[in-house]
């Protein structure tokens, strides 16, 4: 078969011949349909990450879409993570009880670009954040796949108002294509300029901020919200350090709630890779992306890995 191979880390995959994986107990080989290429991949491929460098060569990919029997599924996987392969292939061996079929008709390339970045922007707005109907947030990032989830979820959740943050033009463009009521540009570090411009852009105090960057934008956001306001961190775009002064965190009584994916259940991942599959299947969720085959594997992680890449790359397998 047909597979993308990280011969060396620190460098692109390369596609290579190999021989299909075998099914252990508990095991389905599904053919797979569309793998995208996510920030986790790359990290895990550079041998830097927390989690060591992985023995080589390997597969890579952590996530994918794919058809098992007359089932189309979703499947995570833990390559790079760990020693296996991953979903960069024309076919995977994966645990039967990690499998999530999919609703009819719904595009498999839709689902592998939303994946687990939108699972980690539903689970961070209703299961750490505890977002309520009536409620305003402000989603930083959200020109990104995390952030354009964010704010269509954010909307299919019931909230009000959604004010949008985001560094780049093309990005803010982004975020307002996805829905966002007002977009803030955050073209600076200054924090109190940032938390004016959220002031201004929010119909009163904001009641959750939803926060993959950390940093300035982070610290600037928290002034904006209300008493006892909630801000979910996933991620440190920005920076590993933020401003937040104590006399805003004492003063509002604020809640800051960290969250990872990897503190997911597989009954909570599937859950929410279905309630993301069923929002993208109405029409009422998707994420810039664009698809390119795996036979150019190389030239895709290098685009997505250099930000060339028109927002999440997913390989056709």
């Amino acid at each position: 078969m047909r597979a993308a191979q990280v011969v060396e880390c620190g460098r692109p995959p390369v596609v290579a011949d190999r021989e299909p994986p075998a099914a252990p107990d508990g095991h389905v080989l599904v053919d797979v349909l569309a793998a995208p290429i996510t920030p986790l991949d790359l990290l895990c491929a550079t041998g830097t990450s927390y989690f060591g460098k992985p023995a080589t060569p390997y597969v890579p990919g952590v996530q994918g879409v794919g058809r098992a029997g007359d089932r189309v599924v979703w499947f995570p996987m833990s390559a790079g993570m760990a020693p296996g392969d991953g979903s960069m292939a024309e076919r995977a061996a994966v645990p039967e009880a990690d499998l999530v079929p999919l609703p009819a008709g719904v595009d498999p390339v839709e689902i592998a670009a939303l994946g687990l970045s939108a699972v980690a922007a539903h689970m961070a707005l209703t299961w750490r954040g505890e977002l309520a109907p009536g409620e305003q947030v402000i989603v930083l990032a959200a020109g990104g796949v995390v952030g354009q989830a964010a704010v269509q979820l954010a909307r299919a959740a019931g909230a009000r108002r959604v004010i949008a943050g985001a560094r780049s033009q093309a990005a803010q463009a982004r975020a307002g294509k996805a829905g966002a009521d007002a977009v803030v540009a955050l073209d600076t570090d200054d924090v109190g300029e940032l938390a004016r411009r959220f002031t201004a852009a929010a119909d009163g105090p904001v009641d959750l901020v939803l926060d993959p960057l950390y940093g300035a934008p982070a610290a600037a956001a928290a002034r904006a919200l209300r008493p006892h306001g909630r801000l979910v961190n996933l991620g440190s775009s920005a920076s590993e350090t933020c401003p937040i002064n104590s006399s805003t965190l004492r003063g509002k009584s604020l809640r800051l709630l960290g969250y990872t994916n990897n503190a997911l259940t597989r009954e909570q991942r599937a859950a929410a890779v279905t309630v993301v599959a069923e929002h993208a299947a109405r029409g009422a969720l998707a994420v810039a992306h664009e698809v390119m085959p795996l036979a150019e594997v190389g030239a895709a992680w290098q685009r997505q890995a250099g930000g060339g890449a028109a927002g999440r790359i997913v390989l056709r397998c």
